[in-house]
């Protein structure tokens, strides 16, 4: 039986170190920095690590609602959610995970945004 992508790269222990080191990049970039100057880091850590273990295959579940939910009125844009993929991208690859793997969780992310992008308001 083939491994899932959570199994591969180390479980919940491997992807907690992934999420830390994704964070510490996304609080020292000037575009998506702001967004978690007044959040609760650690909870929010534990919660992107549940999220990155379920789209890499492991037993952590995270509904869309949530999601939807944890973003609302963050006046998130497009490109502060590229930025976000390509902050993912860079710390995956630095922990040696596959280039087809990182598309694999990137198309996981993609997949999301409409549920974390603004929508803009139509008059």
């Amino acid at each position: 039986m083939e491994k899932t992508l959570f199994e591969k790269y180390g479980g919940f222990s491997k992807i907690s170190k992934i999420v830390l080191t994704f964070y510490d990049r996304m609080l020292e970039d000037d575009d998506v920095g702001p967004f978690f100057d007044d959040v609760d880091l650690p909870k929010l850590i534990d919660h992107q690590t549940q999220f990155i273990s379920a789209l890499m295959g492991g037993p952590a579940t995270f509904s869309d609602d949530r999601i939807e939910r944890a973003h609302r009125n963050m006046n998130i844009e497009h490109h502060h959610f590229d930025r976000l993929k390509e902050i993912v991208a860079e710390t995956l690859a630095d922990f040696d995970v596959a280039p087809a793997d990182i598309e694999i969780v990137l198309e996981g992310f993609e997949h999301r945004r409409v549920l974390l992008v603004e929508k803009p308001n139509v008059d």
